[in-house]
């Protein structure tokens, strides 16, 4: 069943930032909304790598009222806004057709079940965990009395505000029973007891996981959940951090494959023309680093990881020589390849999200972007 008020664009904005949070964004870069009014109305969701005339036409001919990207449209700070100018051109399309535009980017990379996640997943690695670890990642410790018996209730509402998750785990909480005290004032209302005299009460401590940016909304739902009126309830920061969150992912083959092989799957899996490599076709690779997009930033974390091989876009002359030198074998896949799987995981996750919100909203993702290189033969 629908809900009866509109979706409106800071909905959707609202579940992108849950699922990949902008703490997790690289200062430089420019994510979350680029264009539009964010009490728009939505019924209709465009899925895209980039925000060019392919995807304008079919927000239009569709349509659409959001457009959801990898790519920021809006990356640099613009001088003005002509349709001549590039990106431009596309922002005033943008503008003239009423649509919105919310771009996640490396916060999409960064993120657990993100963009990387999906590629090494695509191909084929094992036991995968992140090459970077994000730095700002705090964690809390969220801990709450609760009387006995409204132990579920509260714990419902904080795992539904983002609560409890421990890498590929959800829910996680830990539960003790004790005893609690109090006295309210002549002009409380206490829920067990009576204004002014002593209680002792059955209490169950819950304690669960909370991620820094999740605080407040937990702390609210849990608030609001609760029956006493007063609530007690502490917040501690760790020294642990999120380890399903951070830049590429290095995971382990099922087998052994020399380099070749290795190369062909990534080409047939990544549905590419032909791929650039780097190191002996011979040499053998069992561990598996890889960074969708421009990704040798991460070849040191890769060497560290003890990856035979970093599968990536963009790679550069010199960095080529250094792998060669180092004896470290590289895939340059291209930018396209390595990062247009976040149009059907984008587009998955949306789905998910809105159905279990019973929002009523149509996720249509592009199918005809291309690469802006070809491979002449």
């Amino acid at each position: 069943m629908a809900r009866s008020n509109p979706v409106q664009v800071s909905d959707i904005l609202g579940i992108l930032n849950r699922l990949y949070t902008p703490r997790l964004a690289e200062d430089w870069d420019n994510v979350g909304l680029q264009v539009g009014d964010p009490a728009a109305g939505v019924d209709r969701i465009l899925v895209c790598l980039d925000v060019e005339d392919t995807a304008l036409r079919e927000a239009e001919r569709r349509g659409v009222q959001l457009i959801v990207s990898h790519h920021p449209l809006i990356f640099r700070p613009l001088k003005r806004l002509s349709p001549q100018d590039f990106p431009g051109k596309w922002l005033y399309q943008a503008v003239k057709q009423n649509l919105a535009v919310i771009s996640a980017h490396t916060n999409l990379d960064r993120a657990a079940d993100g963009l990387n996640d999906w590629l090494a997943d695509r191909l084929g690695l094992q036991q995968c965990r992140p090459l970077e670890i994000a730095a700002e990642n705090t964690l809390y410790k969220f801990v709450i009395y609760v009387p006995a018996g409204h132990e579920t209730d509260v714990m419902e509402a904080v795992f539904a505000a983002g609560a409890g998750h421990i890498g590929g785990y959800d829910r996680c909480s830990f539960r003790v029973s004790g005893t609690g005290t109090f006295r309210g004032s002549e002009d409380s209302r206490p829920f067990i007891g009576a204004a002014g005299e002593f209680e002792e009460t059955g209490e169950v401590r819950l304690e669960t996981i909370v991620p820094a940016d999740g605080v407040s909304k937990v702390v609210a739902r849990a608030v609001k959940a609760h029956p006493y009126e007063e609530v007690a309830y502490d917040l501690i920061p760790l020294a642990n951090r999120m380890t399903d969150v951070g830049l590429g992912r290095v995971g382990s083959l099922p087998e052994i494959l020399p380099l070749a092989d290795f190369a062909a799957q990534v080409k047939k899996r990544l549905a590419v023309p032909a791929l650039r490599l780097v190191g002996d076709p011979g040499q053998r690779l069992s561990k598996i680093a890889v960074c969708g997009g421009t990704g040798m930033s991460t070849y040191a974390a890769a060497v560290r990881a003890g990856a035979d091989c970093l599968v990536t876009g963009d790679i550069k002359f010199h960095e080529a020589q250094q792998a060669r030198a180092d004896g470290m074998t590289l895939i340059d896949a291209g930018h396209f390849a390595t990062e247009r799987l976040m149009i059907d995981g984008v587009a998955r996750q949306l789905r998910e999200q809105c159905e279990q919100r019973r929002l009523d909203i149509e996720i249509l993702t592009l199918t005809t972007e291309q690469d802006p290189f070809f491979t002449l033969t």
